[in-house]
């Protein structure tokens, strides 16, 4: 099947496994504004694939997803549509990511933040490289934590746990992910497609439908509820996206990323 995305997102085909690969290495595969359009759309697309059982969501080089593109969030400032847009298409890669019908195992190779750690942690089994981390520091740029964070953590963890992370924004190394139940394993980082794959592959061979039909209802209760506090949540974040604190932390952070 050929799929119709850009550059920053692949997606290869070995057998039933498909593996989608976030694509901006040198940038530590930061969203801009075409991947998260690939990120959004890529899942109606494969789930359109009859010769795909299984996904595996990796980063190319050494990070799954460094979370925003400063370039393109600073846009938002002053940008009401673009801004609006990003949320509009947020809340739809989390909606498809929820529907979506093969189980997914995310290979987080390394830091996954901000959008990046909420697509790691709606995948149905997380491998996390022993060097790899977990983090999402939106509160620190003073944005309410909407695209996942805080509506989806306290199901995978103790809230008192998750609000720590949350509001400090502070990085959860891999066995402290694991500890939390934010991640299902570690895994040696020279080991970590191989065992994806090899997991994927068993995945794969199990009865399509009743694999299906478990995620599918294992799904419910986590759409269910998540209804209300991803609604609250985007609303929330849309909210201190206009604020002029969050433009004075944000602009702050990419100035000091620019002087790196």
């Amino acid at each position: 099947m050929r799929y119709d995305l850009p550059r920053e997102l692949t997606v290869d085909a070995d057998g039933p496994v498909r593996t989608v690969t976030i694509n901006r290495p040198t940038e530590l595969n930061s969203v801009n504004e075409r991947l998260h359009w690939a990120l959004a759309n890529v899942w109606r697309q494969l789930a359109a694939d009859k010769q795909a059982r299984v996904v595996v969501v990796t980063g190319a080089g050494r990070a799954f997803s460094a979370g925003g593109d400063l370039n393109w969030i600073t846009t938002f400032l002053d940008d009401e549509t673009a801004r609006d847009e990003s949320i509009r298409e947020g809340a739809q890669i989390i909606e498809e990511m929820l529907r979506f019908p093969l189980p997914i195992i995310a290979a987080v190779n390394g830091p996954a933040v901000g959008l990046g750690c909420s697509m790691a942690l709606l995948c149905d089994i997380v491998l996390i490289s022993a060097t790899a981390h977990l983090a999402d520091p939106h509160v620190a740029v003073g944005l309410v934590a909407g695209d996942g964070g805080a509506a989806l953590w306290p199901l995978l963890t103790p809230i008192l746990r998750s609000r720590e992370y949350l509001y400090t924004g502070e990085r959860i190394d891999a066995a402290t992910a694991v500890e939390l139940g934010l991640a299902s394993r570690t895994v040696a980082p020279d080991e970590l497609l191989v065992q994806a794959h090899r997991l994927a592959t068993r995945l794969a061979e199990q009865p399509a439908e009743a694999l299906q039909g478990t995620k599918r209802v294992v799904n419910m209760y986590l759409s269910q509820a998540l209804a209300g506090p991803l609604q609250a949540g985007f609303a929330a974040e849309v909210a201190t996206m206009k604020t002029a604190e969050h433009r004075r932390r944000l602009l702050a952070v990419k100035d000091r990323a620019e002087r790196r």
